[in-house]
């Protein structure tokens, strides 16, 4: 009776809109009985060595949860943790509970284990585990839902039993998940989401490449065999440019990364997954692939006019298996020719890479870089183009901005016609044509449509000489 009459006044507390938070200390008997019976703390609760806890109603705590009770009951109730401020769950003891709901955006950090018999409902907020380890536990026959980015566990899960479970692990950014399948007894398994993968340059054949980015640590702790299936998300975490069909789980042995096998399916640039064969042995697990991945990603390049010269920029990632870049030059844009090679640094991380064109020019030059794997296989860059305009300066100026008509003032007398393209900002030329320059007039191009308002390009050929000036129209 003692302890109902003390239940009712921490409610009534709560009820009346006391400003200070209600701390509940139990050391004897706490019983909710019932799924209508309900206890509201909205300070600390703290269940002792000496305590006796059975929930089969509704635990709503606000703040810490600290647990001594060995052998508690797991009871058929539900423990809600929605705190606003970040809540720690400790004692030394695992906290047992039936069903489990975590709706806390500041997070929940596991200094002792909380045991789920039930069914875990994530709502909101990241439960991060300590290393010591602590683990968040599944029982036989539990199961969660709801996890995603902004709810998921940062560390150890543990999870009992012989049916698939899919571990809802990540980086307290992103939900990174791992699978257990096809297990052939009950058995307990410990699984937590790492980056960046250990040991990358240690590959047992047939295995060629590893993914870099990350991994997953799947331990056995009692059991027999399994398959680990694996997943990734290239709008998370970079994926390399594997080719589907060379794709391979891989085990780290202590020695080096083996081929576990699989399937791949999905696409390598959004989402897709692999499951291994079935193993016995565990530990960590990366995705790897027994072919080269296809060559790497350009992520930018651009080209800029300096005094005397061209200045080439460009910058990659997930180089691998790569030898050497060409740089090429058009005066058409089609026709490139070889201006020069420079090695490539073979690395998964963005790399920069810089070359200087000393060659004279006139007009427009376009330039793209090749890169060129150990296999022979190649990949083009983007087409990056300036143009020489120290002629134009000179010699002829085209008036900005432009509406019905382009005007053009020349301090030279044309002999022969000078011809035009007008080129929109994709580089398709939408107008073309011939005119002579008088020199000191205004010499205009009247178009005979109303382009859409914007940047163009003007480009003048003249005396074998190609200039080209930014034109804006109105």
């Amino acid at each position: 009776m003692k302890t109902k009459i003390f239940l009712l006044q921490v409610l009534c507390s709560v009820a009346l809109g006391l400003n200070a938070q209600t701390n509940l200390y139990n050391s004897g008997l706490l019983q909710l009985n019932t799924p209508a019976d309900t206890l509201y703390v909205s300070g600390n609760f703290t269940n002792t060595s000496s305590g006796a806890l059975t929930n089969n109603g509704q635990l709503y705590l606000l703040s810490h949860l600290e647990n001594a009770q060995a052998s508690m009951s797991v009871g058929t109730g539900r423990l809600y943790l929605s705190g606003s401020s970040i809540q720690t769950v400790s004692g030394g003891q695992p906290f047992k509970t039936y069903d489990l709901v975590s709706n806390n955006s500041s997070g929940i950090a596991l200094h002792s284990d909380i045991s789920i018999s039930g069914t875990h409902t994530f709502i909101n907020g990241v439960i991060t585990t300590s290393s010591t380890p602590n683990f968040l536990i599944y029982e036989a026959g539990s199961s969660y839902s709801g996890a995603g980015d902004a709810s998921h566990v940062n560390g150890w899960v543990k999870k009992m039993g012989n049916t698939n479970f899919t571990f809802p692990v990540g980086n307290d950014t992103y939900l990174r998940p791992v699978a257990i399948e096809n297990l052939s007894v009950s058995s307990e398994f410990n699984a937590r989401y790492n980056a960046p993968t250990p040991n990358t340059s240690q590959l047992q054949y047939p295995l060629l490449s590893i993914d870099v980015y990350e991994f997953w640590e799947v331990n056995k702790v009692s059991g027999g065999t399994a398959a680990v299936h694996l997943y990734w998300d290239n709008s998370k975490v970079t994926f390399p440019a594997y080719l589907l069909s060379g794709m391979a789980a891989s085990y780290f042995d202590g020695s080096g990364w083996t081929d576990q096998g699989g399937t791949a399916t999905g696409d390598v640039a959004t989402t897709g997954d692999i499951a291994s064969n079935t193993v016995s042995s565990f530990g960590y697990f990366a995705i790897a692939s027994k072919s080269f991945p296809l060559p790497l990603k350009f992520l930018s390049f651009t080209a800029q006019r300096k005094e005397g010269y061209v200045d080439l920029k460009w910058v990659t990632a997930e180089e691998a298996n790569t030898d050497h870049f060409e740089i090429e030059r058009s005066r058409n844009g089609v026709q490139f020719f070889l201006l020069g090679k420079i090695p490539t640094l073979n690395r998964f991380t963005a790399q920069e890479y810089t070359y200087k064109d000393f060659s004279s020019h006139d007009g427009i030059a376009y330039y793209r870089i090749r890169c060129v794997d150990k296999d022979g296989r190649s990949k083009f860059s983007k087409i990056a183009s300036v143009f020489e305009s120290s002629y134009l300066h000179k010699h002829i100026q085209v008036l900005n901005p432009a509406a019905d008509e382009i005007i053009i003032r020349s301090q030279v007398e044309d002999k022969e016609s000078t011809a035009y393209v007008l080129y929109n900002q994709a580089g398709s030329a939408i107008l073309k044509g011939n005119l002579k320059l008088k020199g000191g007039m205004e010499n205009t191009i009247r178009l005979s449509f109303k382009p859409a308002k914007g940047i163009y390009y003007l480009k003048l050929i003249r005396a074998n000489k190609e200039i080209i000036e930014k034109l804006v129209i109105n």
